[in-house]
């Protein structure tokens, strides 16, 4: 039997190591005459490329969209992302809206915190919105691209979606109230309130949108329409009781932290025909918690009034049909904000129609739902979680991925896989660059199957457009300014 590094001598063979054989990847028609038993790897191939399966090295394609429209891999085109902080969600999610805006999916950012996504919609060529005092406002009585549609389309099928208008400005103005407040509105000052907007949109100048003051005008007036509803049988003193509440709240929003912002007119309306929509926040300190979560809501207000909008005038035959993809990151803030919050941000998303609409919403753990101040909130936090067609997560501690396998349903090898990206690099790691052992891994689970294992390999392209860690990069050298050039006598 010949040694293991082959015999001594001449021509022997005799040889330190063997270089590793090059690796070749092609689809099996390229390859089929050089490796004719070619077998499937389970991996699935529909939709943005994702990245390779960590086991087989296999390209996992995949997007909500796609596996609801044309794979039929899941009932509901959305997605729920969960992991730590730092370990690329927002990468993963970039890359999607890369993909599917080449499949010609418009996909909406409503709230970018950092900002992660606003440097990819300028490059596909889309609009940037920029909401924040001093920066730009949203005016949440504006019936926007919907109150648009409506007037477009006309007839019994315009009134519908005026009258879905009219319930989603209702919502929006309620999230904003509960926001200040820090509790739900009352059943009975959501009937005034109702009545207060028809009343406002009825004696509203055509093509001109009502503010929050003129709200706060039809309360003072006190019309019959609203009174009607507040039982005053016409007694003043009974009308101002029941209206005051609602009055001064409504005055909190325009005298508070948020009446720069949602007190005056949008300052730049979302354009239906976009390629791309990235209504930017980043501008809004950390610590305004307040303003932040009311921001976010109304970008997915008015987002979502937008996909509503498109899909009306494509029935109607007017415009062609499009599809979007819309992201929620950054979840936690709101629901954190205010006790019921929950209610408006599940309202939101319930009133867009779900044809032709994808989406993801992104958060870092199931604690984020814990937090809230009721069981209620808390079970319907966790039905975000339930409803998702897709489940990605991210490095995750082992308590909460076994808190999350109760949810969705997880094997143990799938938790401690998990549980393992969530560990930071050892302490005898060298190099500059040293990434967490978790970063670009992520598990898919969709249903009772088994989840897909990925490692997802940015390219250099989408490292230039996507950096959170920005203000951790030391800037060049700053040249110091020339001496001022002096006349000689």
């Amino acid at each position: 039997m010949a040694p293991i590094r082959g015999y001594p001598g001449p021509g022997g063979g005799q040889v330190g190591s063997m270089d590793p054989p090059t690796m070749w990847r092609a689809t099996t028609v390229q390859a089929c005459g050089l490796w004719p038993f070619a077998a499937g790897s389970g991996a699935p191939m529909t939709g943005v490329p994702l990245g390779q399966h960590i086991f087989t090295g296999a390209t996992v394609c995949g997007d909500p969209l796609s596996w609801f429209t044309r794979a039929r891999y899941i009932s509901n085109p959305s997605l729920f992302m969960l992991g730590m902080p730092g370990l690329g969600k927002s990468t993963l999610v970039n890359r999607m809206l890369i993909g599917l805006s080449a499949t010609g999916v418009v996909p909406l950012v409503l709230g970018d915190l950092k900002p992660d996504y606003a440097d990819t919609v300028r490059a596909l060529g889309g609009q940037v919105i920029p909401v924040g005092r001093g920066v730009g406002g949203i005016n949440v009585l504006d019936p926007g691209a919907m109150g648009a549609a409506a007037a477009r389309i006309g007839g019994e099928a315009g009134q519908v979606l005026m009258a879905e208008t009219h319930g989603r400005v209702l919502n929006m103005v309620a999230a904003l109230i509960t926001i200040v407040r820090g509790r739900p509105m009352d059943d009975h000052e959501q009937s005034v309130l109702s009545a207060a907007l028809h009343h406002l949109r009825e004696r509203t100048a055509p093509g001109r949108a009502p503010l929050l003051p003129d709200l706060l005008a039809v309360l003072s007036e006190g019309p019959d329409r609203v009174r009607a509803v507040t039982l005053d049988r016409g007694e003043d003193t009974r009308y101002r009781d029941a209206v005051d509440p609602l009055h001064r709240s409504l005055l909190g929003i325009l005298d508070g932290p948020l009446g720069g912002t949602f007190a005056s007119e949008t300052s730049t309306r979302i354009d239906p025909g976009a390629p791309a929509v990235c209504i930017d926040i980043s501008r809004i300190g950390e610590a305004d918690t307040q303003l932040t979560a009311a921001a976010m809501l109304a970008a997915w207000s008015d987002g979502l009034g937008t996909v509503a909008a498109s899909h009306a005038l494509a029935d109607a035959g007017l415009t062609p049909r499009r599809w979007f993809f819309t992201v929620l990151d950054e979840l936690w803030r709101p629901l954190r904000s205010a006790s019921g919050i929950v209610d408006r941000i599940d309202a939101l998303t319930r009133l867009n129609r779900s044809l032709g609409l994808g989406d993801a919403k992104i958060t870092h753990t199931l604690k984020d739902a814990e937090a809230l101040g009721t069981d209620a909130d808390r079970a319907k936090a966790r039905g975000f979680v339930e409803r998702a067609g897709m489940v990605v997560c991210a490095g995750l501690p082992r308590a909460e991925m076994e808190e999350l396998g109760r949810v969705v349903g997880l094997s143990q090898r799938e938790i401690e896989l998990v549980s393992s990206w969530s560990s930071p690099p050892g302490w005898g790691a060298g190099g500059e660059h040293e990434e967490p052992p978790g970063r670009g891994r992520f598990l898919i689970k969709v249903g009772g199957r088994p989840g897909i294992p990925i490692k997802v390999a940015i390219t250099d392209t989408e490292r230039d457009l996507h950096n959170t860690n920005t203000r951790w990069t030391p800037n060049e050298q700053v040249p110091e300014p020339e001496p001022e050039s002096r006349w000689s006598a």
